[in-house]
């Protein structure tokens, strides 16, 4: 049975259609949209949103007047209440980008026997659950890596749009994922999730050029369990899930230590990008809850980390 491949809707009246449709054909888009916004209303409950003082009309709140301050600033009614002078400030409201990458390598669908969920079921959940958040607080959203694209948007029917792009299957996937080279609005946002496992020329050029282009954001490694703790022992087939990589050992405790080094290694790297680009990095395990990494993303992204 074919999956529908990810469709642009102009109406929001459109995107009911189509996710009756979806639910139909392949039944994953109601599940995943339904968990992701539980998950998003347990990360919103008790926020106070992302307001932060600039250009609007809405009022946001009181501050002391500071040197530098102009008279013109000054509620003079507020003032007149205390000794000291107040700065009525408004609330941002300029709508801004974050574009969202979500691994859709192959690697990304493994999971190990105790696991919940394989790592792209955890990101696909993560990525639209924080769709839905900054949908709340007035942001646009994109999704990178797709075809067709989904500019920045916002908007029930976007959420929509990203959904059928999370859950559709691409037969023609690669072994191992990079970011994507598509564009971003420079001084933009954006969150790429993956197990960032690929080769390191190929990961870390795609990692650099996005910081190249002005845009500041968050990685986020998220890993099944094993492949932290490596609990194998004795005869260990390993095999990446494309197929393109097998080796067998006789002796796999004996491999623990030299793999947990590399691992390391590979998480020290992206650390060390995250420092010279501005970025932030995460890392998540699929034991983990979700809600951790989400709200950690939100307020990452909102400046108040």
């Amino acid at each position: 049975m074919s999956t529908p491949r990810p469709t642009h809707l102009d109406h929001p009246g459109r995107a009911v259609w189509l996710r009756r449709d979806a639910e139909q054909v392949s039944g994953a888009l109601p599940p995943l949209l339904a968990e992701a916004e539980r998950l998003a209303r347990t990360v919103s409950m008790g926020l106070h949103g992302r307001k932060r003082a600039g250009p609007g009309e809405d009022f946001w709140q009181y501050r002391h007047a500071m040197p530098g301050d102009v008279l013109d600033q000054v509620d003079w009614r507020r003032s007149a209440r205390s000794d000291g002078l107040f700065i009525r400030e408004k609330e941002w409201q300029a709508a801004q980008t974050v574009a969202l990458w979500v691994d859709p390598s192959r690697a990304m669908d493994y999971r190990s026997a105790d696991a919940p969920r394989s790592k792209a079921e955890r990101a696909r959940l993560i990525a639209l659950a924080l769709a839905i958040l900054l949908n709340r607080s007035g942001e646009r959203v994109s999704l990178l890596g797709v075809d067709p694209p989904l500019p920045p948007r916002s908007g029930p029917a976007q959420l929509s749009r990203m959904a059928m792009a999370l859950t559709a299957q691409d037969d023609d996937r690669p072994d191992y994922g990079r970011p994507p080279d598509g564009p971003m609005p420079r001084g933009g946002r954006a969150v790429f999730l993956s197990d960032f496992m690929g080769a390191r020329d190929e990961l870390f050029a795609g990692l650099a050029s996005a910081a190249q282009r002005g845009v500041s954001g968050c990685f986020v490694q998220i890993l099944d369990e094993s492949e932290e703790t490596f609990p194998f022992d004795g005869r260990t087939v390993f095999r990446s899930v494309g197929g393109s990589v097998r080796f067998e050992t006789q002796r796999a405790r004996a491999l623990r230590d030299a793999y947990q080094a590399r691992l390391a290694q590979r998480r020290a790297e992206l650390q060390d990008v995250a420092r010279r680009t501005g970025w932030q990095c995460l890392f998540h395990r699929t034991s983990e809850s979700p809600r951790k990494a989400l709200l950690w993303l939100y307020m990452a992204l909102g400046g108040q980390d």
